[in-house]
């Protein structure tokens, strides 16, 4: 991955963010942080 490619998938990241904390309040992104927590529990039992 190209520094190029780094920088605009972080603004994609940070402008969907930004645009979730507008519209919804951020509620998907405390789902989505609850769902990776669990995830890397999940992940971290199997290793």
């Amino acid at each position: 991955m190209t520094n190029l490619i780094a920088i605009w998938l972080g603004i994609l990241l940070l402008g969907g963010a930004m645009l979730d904390m507008t519209l919804y309040g951020g509620d998907h992104l405390l789902f989505l942080a609850k769902k990776l927590y669990e995830f890397l529990d999940w992940l971290a039992f199997w290793r």
